[in-house]
């Protein structure tokens, strides 16, 4: 049995993830559901050879030194995988994700169009929030190459691993990956800045360092488009403005005012009406009355103007999610299920 045969097999399923656990045959996720695959028990030796085989010295490296690593695999013709080795009850577990080897085009995604005019901002902050899995990585995607077909830009990638590949078309794109280019996504941020970058991308703002440099090249004229593991806007400033302490957060709160642009906020759900997913995409557009209210931190209030403001192209999440069931596309169960407000949702859909 070889990694390349399962990985084959997955792809014929079309698995979005692979999971292979010593004592349990492979396991595939097929359109959200965990199914087993034909294929003999992972064996603890077989697991280790295989991030050995899969991974690069330096993953292999903090592997060994840490138990967890996180890179990238390709098979020439099928694909690429993000891939993440760990230990689990002593012996190596492997979760593996496809990603898709053409970048989609922003039209094809079910995305709101305003999704698209966000591309030609100038500057600033956008955020693309929601769980794993949710699809965030592919609309960062879809955007960089929106402007990599249109715009004479440069474009920098920050990511952990990196994902999709880009091939510069009228913008130049240089990618960078933690571990093998970069020690860090702040180290690399630091010195973006002094690159000329037009548009920076960070795979993930997941500490205050990279945050602060993000907000800082956003106020300094970039356009800089990352991820939050966050569901909604209201919960995304929070979750900003709580990375710091409390004698900084007036000052920061000000700061998120003038740079934040947008945040899309992406849940993913199983289509009824046909193969494959749909995102349900809450969007907060940063007007002017939102920026107040992140000056004044009433976050509270976003869920109210995202709702009142409709018709310039914002959206709550479950009103996204009550679109998708009255067009036939989602459960009543799972869109209940995946609210912001169960109750109320279950009322809206049953009128």
């Amino acid at each position: 049995m070889e990694i390349d045969q399962i990985l084959r097999a997955a792809h014929e399923n079309d698995a979005s993830d692979i999971h292979l656990v010593s004592g349990h045959p492979p396991v595939m996720r097929c359109q959200t559901v965990m199914q087993p695959m034909e294929f003999p028990a992972i064996t603890p030796e077989w697991a280790l050879n295989c991030v050995t085989k899969m991974a690069p010295p330096s993953a292999r490296s903090a592997f060994e030194s840490i138990k967890d690593a996180d890179f990238s695999y390709e098979v020439k013709g099928l694909g690429r995988y993000r891939v993440n080795a760990h230990m689990q009850r002593g012996s190596v577990g492997i979760a593996m994700r496809a990603i898709k080897s053409k970048v989609p085009p922003l039209a094809n995604l079910s995305l709101p169009q305003v999704i698209s005019a966000l591309t030609y901002l100038p500057r600033g902050l956008v955020l693309v929030t929601g769980d794993t899995g949710s699809g965030k990585s592919t609309t960062l995607a879809a955007m960089i190459d929106a402007l990599n077909q249109r715009e004479q830009k440069h474009i920098i990638t920050l990511e952990d691993p990196i994902e999709y590949s880009f091939e510069s078309n009228q913008s130049l794109i240089e990618q960078r990956e933690l571990g093998q280019d970069m020690p860090s996504f702040a180290s690399a941020l630091k010195h973006a800045l002094r690159q000329d970058p037009d548009i920076i991308l960070v795979g993930e703002m997941r500490d205050l360092d990279t945050t602060a440099l993000a907000m800082t090249a956003a106020e300094t004229g970039h356009l800089v488009l990352s991820t939050l593991h966050t569901v909604n806007a209201s919960q995304t400033v929070e979750r900003i403005i709580d990375m710091y302490p409390a004698s900084q957060q007036n000052q920061i709160r000000a700061m998120l005012a003038d740079t934040l642009q947008a945040v899309i906020s992406q849940t993913l759900f199983k289509r009824t009406d046909s193969k494959g997913m749909v995102p349900a995409v809450e969007v907060l557009l940063c007007t002017p009355a939102v920026r107040n209210i992140i000056r004044e931190g009433r976050t509270f209030e976003i869920p109210n103007v995202i709702e009142t403001n409709r018709s310039m192209g914002m959206c709550s999440l479950d009103s996204a999610i009550a679109e998708l069931y009255f067009n036939g596309m989602v459960s009543r169960e799972d869109a209940i299920a995946q609210a912001a407000y169960p109750d109320k949702l279950d009322k809206q859909l049953a009128a």
